[in-house]
């Protein structure tokens, strides 16, 4: 459900990576759902979206609109009784998320955010790592995401809800969630851009933080205006771990042992190649697992974490106004 840059990479990536078929492209523009089905080597092209969840030859629909439409098209999906996995951010807010969320458990569909970073094998290590105490009690997460976009992009256009929070600070807020949970406070800084949107982000927050490991602390900057190192750290009393840029994407899994008055141990470092956005097809992947085996959520990003990174990113942008 959709045609943007997203959809082509998706597409790529999952003729590459899985034997999933690409079955029909849908699009409220019949003329643009044709163009990017020709394109994309897609068989159908449906000029609404009512018509492309009602097709009885799609499986699972992959909601790859705007950011303003994903609550739309997750709930025709849901309707229509089809599992859907719904681009990040699941909504534009918590309450848009609450609601596709409520939908999909009521009617026992299958429903998961597209954050494909979960569904990487590097962020599986750093849960293992998490999951089996190597860090040690863990305070504090520090993430940044910056990218350069050109002036004419639609991340520089309100209308289409432009700005650093919905695309860019997704990432790190959804790490930060993840590792240290519910956001209990939150103070943030916002420059405007004079496209009217923000132009980067600086926020720090408080976290209920792990299973008795008592608050924590999470510090995050994201940017539209130039690249950053895009770098992450999770800081533990036992260790520190350090993804090199990009975070969220495959890449090297770093574990520093605590420092101290003693030599130091030498880094453990658990290489993976970087392979950008092949790796999209993980999530899909795991959505084929998931809905073979009757589930309705998927354990590695389930919609209590999708949901709890909408409220860090509510809590963000009010601490901005």
């Amino acid at each position: 459900m959709g045609t943007g840059w997203i959809v082509e990479r998706f597409v790529g990536a999952l003729r590459a990576g899985t034997r999933q078929d690409v079955s029909a492209l849908g699009s409220r523009s019949g003329d643009r759902a044709r163009d990017a089905a020709q394109r994309l080597g897609v068989e159908r092209a449906h000029g609404s979206w009512a018509d492309l969840v009602a097709d009885p030859g799609v499986d699972v629909v992959y909601v790859a609109t705007g950011h303003a439409d994903h609550l739309a098209g997750a709930l025709a999906a849901i309707e229509a009784g089809k599992p859907v996995l719904v681009e990040k951010p699941l909504a534009l807010d918590a309450a848009q998320g609450q609601r596709v969320a409520d939908a999909a458990r009521a009617a026992g569909v299958f429903c998961a955010e597209a954050f494909w970073s979960a569904y990487l094998p590097r962020w599986d290590v750093v849960r293992q790592l998490l999951d089996d105490g190597v860090l040690g009690r863990v305070s504090a997460v520090d993430a940044d995401l910056g990218e350069h976009f050109d002036p004419h992009h639609r991340v520089f256009d309100p209308a289409q809800h432009g700005g650093p929070l919905l695309d860019l600070a997704t990432y790190p807020l959804a790490l930060a969630t993840w590792v240290l949970g519910e956001v209990t406070a939150a103070s943030a800084v916002g420059v405007p851009h004079p496209s009217g949107v923000l132009g980067q982000v600086g926020a720090v927050l408080q976290h209920t933080g792990r299973e008795g490991g008592g608050p924590a602390l999470s510090a995050v900057h994201t940017t539209l205006l130039g690249d950053t190192p895009t770098t992450a750290h999770v800081v533990g009393d036992r260790a520190t771990l350090r993804l090199p840029g990009p975070f969220y994407a495959s890449g090297d899994v770093v574990v520093v042992p605590a420092g101290g008055s003693g030599a130091r141990p030498d880094p453990v470092v658990r290489r993976e190649p970087e392979t950008g956005h092949a790796g999209l097809f993980w999530q899909a992947a795991e959505v084929a697992r998931c809905v073979a085996a009757g589930l309705t959520e998927t354990p590695l990003r389930p919609l209590a974490q999708s949901l709890a990174t909408l409220r860090a990113l509510d809590a963000v942008a009010a601490a901005t106004r």
